[in-house]
């Protein structure tokens, strides 16, 4: 009766483990980030910044329309700032390690989806114009977007990073990012 249960507990683990690796798909990706800053601004003027973003992600299939895809991405945001009355201004670029983590809804499947879910971004540089220490480290942003799966393991993607703390201790901005990608799916 043991071997029985133990036969039957094995195939099932076997035919769940190979249905997972079914749905278990790893990738690259990169692209342009388009970023500002946002919220209470007076004392300077701010435009956006144009910079990149590179990185790999795992995409885990949990149903035909379904799956998790949590990423780990080097992502440089920031804002052009122009302090009132000032002649100069400065390019306030960040370099983050970002981990968004995406529920990733199909609606034509394996083509086209929906994601949305939360990003952490811990800050690993600064423009040399600022001191690291004038910046939080810490980033948190909901993250949404499309991905189109185009010929074989080829995509495009179109996301938007929400900020939800402030990127400075002593001003209320928070980053507002746009980000399009391409990238590989294996």
């Amino acid at each position: 009766m043991k071997k029985s249960l133990y036969l039957t507990l094995l195939i099932a683990l076997i035919g769940f483990t190979e249905s997972f690796a079914q749905g278990l798909n790893f990738g690259i990706k990169g692209g342009a980030n388009f970023a500002n800053f946002a919220g209470n601004v007076e004392d300077f003027n701010q435009e956006s910044i144009t910079s990149y973003h590179a990185g790999a992600f795992v995409e885990l299939g949990i149903s035909s329309n379904f799956s998790i895809q949590p990423e780990l991405l080097y992502s440089t945001v920031g804002s052009n700032l122009t302090f009132a009355g000032a002649q100069e201004d400065f390019k306030n670029e960040l370099g983050y390690l970002s981990i968004p983590v995406l529920a990733r809804i199909y609606l034509i499947p394996n083509r086209l989806s929906l994601d949305l879910g939360p990003q952490v971004s811990f800050l690993m540089s600064e423009s040399q114009n600022v001191n690291v220490s004038d910046s939080n480290t810490f980033d948190f942003a909901l993250a949404g977007g499309a991905t189109l799966h185009l010929l074989g393991p080829l995509f495009v993607q179109g996301r938007y990073n929400l900020g939800l703390t402030d990127v400075k201790p002593d001003a209320e901005v928070t980053n507002r990012v746009v980000q399009l990608s391409v990238g590989l799916r294996f």
